[in-house]
């Protein structure tokens, strides 16, 4: 089956000098994929020119007249760039032209388009954003919400929980994903009442394996699977473990090169410094999804490299082949079947 995936060429902060290459990447890798650039072809295809004869002819191009801006209002992103780039390529999606849309652009104006032109799943209020984050067991814990709603109701949250769960089976072929709503403590007595009445609904559920309460550290530690949580808190913890990331970074660089004794021994530790950094390297997670909409749009960071913007376009492979959104939409049917029967 050949996979399609229309790619926001004009969008982040770098537009077609990253994303281009990223798609040479992935048409060197992938012999079932095939790429559509969208945006001004007048700044695309000389940037194609530069790729290998292969390359060219497996790329194609979608004119788009307009681009939405990084500090673009999203109101008026999805009101007065209805040719921009960003709306072309979701617009693929809907049309049945494209399995996926892959975009580094504005995240509000991306996830009001995308939530305009596509819509919600039945039973799903709200999309929601999510995204894998290495762990102590060497696997990922998939968070959301990291952004969309910065404030939730028990039922959104109980909502991103199935969405978390389906997608965690599914990518990381889990049988029974751990889910987790993140609180102040483990004990019941413990948070707002938002999230006491989702752990209510989750603990009745016997097809969801809610495992309780979690902390911020066990996102990291590797205790769960799936992690839930609303907008405002899910990227206060995404931001605080990127710049947690960068600090050690820092010291790591500072320390090995204070002096040529130092910095001998960082020659010396060469191969595990490389191995920690693989490990933790932030552009090996790029790649977010908007989870709960009728197809498939993947949010990658909007100062991706072509390293970064390359693992984006492969989260969005992974999805289209396993089917997510419609995996989600039959999961969430068949819990709310049960609760109606019971």
């Amino acid at each position: 089956m050949t996979l399609r995936i229309a790619l926001d060429a004009m969008s982040g902060d770098h537009g077609p000098s990253i994303v281009i290459p990223a798609a040479a990447q992935i048409l060197a890798e992938f012999d079932n994929v095939e790429l559509t650039l969208v945006g001004d072809e007048k700044v695309i295809n000389p940037l194609i020119a530069q790729q290998s004869t292969k390359i060219q002819q497996s790329l194609s191009v979608h004119h788009a007249t307009q681009r939405v801006e990084m500090d673009e209002l999203p109101s008026r992103a999805l009101r007065y760039k209805k040719d921009s780039s960003m709306r072309v390529a979701i617009n693929l999606v809907k049309q049945g032209e494209a399995d996926a849309c892959v975009s580094a652009g504005n995240t509000g104006a991306l996830m009001a388009t995308a939530r305009y032109v596509l819509k919600t799943l039945p039973g799903i209020d709200r999309p929601a954003i999510i995204s894998a984050i290495p762990n102590m067991e060497e696997t990922t814990t998939h968070v959301l919400d990291l952004g969309a709603n910065i404030d939730s109701s028990a039922e959104q949250l109980f909502q991103f929980a199935i969405m978390g769960s389906v997608l965690a089976e599914a990518v990381d072929n889990l049988a029974n994903p751990r889910i987790g709503l993140l609180n102040i403590g483990e004990e019941e007595i413990k948070g707002n009442e938002q999230i006491k009445a989702a752990a209510k609904r989750l603990n009745a559920i016997s097809d969801i394996n809610y495992i309780g309460f979690v902390e911020g550290d066990d996102i990291n530690k590797g205790t769960v699977d799936v992690v839930v949580c609303d907008g405002f808190v899910g990227n206060v913890s995404l931001k605080t473990t990127e710049g947690v990331a960068k600090m050690i970074s820092h010291y790591v660089k500072q320390s090995f090169n204070k002096n040529w004794l130092t910095r001998l021994a960082a020659l010396i530790c060469l191969p595990i410094l490389k191995d920690i950094r693989n490990k933790i390297d932030p552009r090996r997670y790029n790649g977010a999804s908007l989870l709960g909409l009728r197809g498939i749009v993947i949010k990658s960071h909007g100062s991706a490299d072509v390293l970064s913007f390359s693992y984006a376009i492969r989260e969005a492979i992974i999805e289209v082949q396993k089917n997510v959104p419609s995996k989600i939409s039959q999961q969430l049917a068949t819990l709310l079947n049960e609760q109606k029967a019971n």
